[in-house]
């Protein structure tokens, strides 16, 4: 396996992360358990969760995720074989949010007593938090560190112009530096990544996790017409993608696809995977057979009449 170094961090990481957000959702415990088993006895390393998944599930409160990975962990005993990323700050109740330090005090304590562990490898603040000064939270990663509660800070959802901001707080104060970025990214959605973000991440040597790499099932190509929305508990979030646009990148997939005798979802996970300056992409699965497909995506390699396949699909 191609293990890939996650910013300046001192973490190596497989070139394909699996995302956390099904479990306690659209997968049981027990598969769950499965799942994690197989990506992690494939050779891959990273687990990506949060402490809100899979708050939005009726019945659920927030930290179910968390919750099964740390059973998971404690009956496979393979803590030391991955490298788990968990983030903070969207609401998780009336006045839980934000990246405040007393609250980031209080989500860290919920989420390593959820992951039954003495240690988060990489705890990221969800989403920017504007009433916050970034020199507060900064402070606030500095004492976890301090107190071996984390190893490594960043940050999903910010701004290149943010981003660059904590960077510079950091270095001049002498504070924590947000070694990993966790951005919204895929073949289809490329602003939110592309450009003097991904600048920044390049130049400053961040590492880039980025998530919804299939946008949500979309990039798979199973969602051709709204009737194939029906059923499927992502449906209503592909309708966004289902445009001209959308359809001539799901053509062009499905060419590239067949002169692989690949799947699309493997050419989109395999074009995020040889993405400069993406460290690796974040897919989640609900069943082996899915998680197979996935993980294959890694030994896809796309030539040059790929790549221009799918970047004119996608301008």
């Amino acid at each position: 396996m191609d293990m890939r170094p996650l910013g300046t961090s001192g973490i190596k990481i497989a070139p394909l992360a699996f995302g956390g957000n099904v479990f306690g959702w659209t997968a049981d415990e027990a598969m769950s358990f499965r799942l994690l088993d197989a990506f992690v006895d494939a050779g891959f390393n990273l687990i990506d969760t949060a402490d809100v998944y899979s708050r939005w599930a009726p019945g659920n409160q927030g930290g179910e995720s968390e919750a099964i990975i740390g059973k998971w962990l404690a009956q496979s005993g393979k803590r030391d074989k991955v490298i788990v990323v968990t983030k903070f700050g969207l609401e998780m109740g009336p006045g839980k949010k934000g990246l405040s330090p007393v609250y980031m005090k209080e989500a860290v304590e919920a989420s390593l007593r959820r992951l039954g562990v003495d240690c988060i490898d990489v705890y990221l603040g969800h989403r920017d938090d504007p009433e916050t000064p970034l020199a507060d939270t900064l402070g606030g990663f500095a004492r976890l560190i301090e107190q071996g509660k984390i190893r490594v800070a960043g940050c999903s959802n910010f701004s290149a112009a943010r981003l660059k901001e904590a960077l510079d707080i950091g270095k001049k104060q002498g504070l924590p530096r947000l070694d990993v970025l966790q951005p919204l990214y895929n073949l289809i959605e490329r602003d939110a990544f592309e450009g003097d973000l991904h600048a920044l991440c390049v130049r400053e040597k961040i590492g880039v996790i980025g998530f919804y790499a299939l946008a949500n099932g979309f990039l798979s190509g199973k969602y051709r017409t709204k009737a194939d929305m029906a059923g499927h508990t992502r449906g209503a979030r592909v309708e966004k993608y289902m445009n001209d646009r959308g359809f001539r990148i799901v053509g062009a997939l499905d060419a590239v696809a067949a002169r692989h005798r690949a799947k699309p979802a493997q050419v989109a996970l395999a074009w995020l995977v040889g993405r400069p300056g993406l460290t690796a992409p974040i897919a989640s699965a609900t069943n082996l057979d899915q998680l197979k497909e996935l993980t294959a995506a890694v030994n896809l390699t796309l030539d040059t009449d790929d790549l221009a396949t799918l970047d004119k699909a996608s301008a």
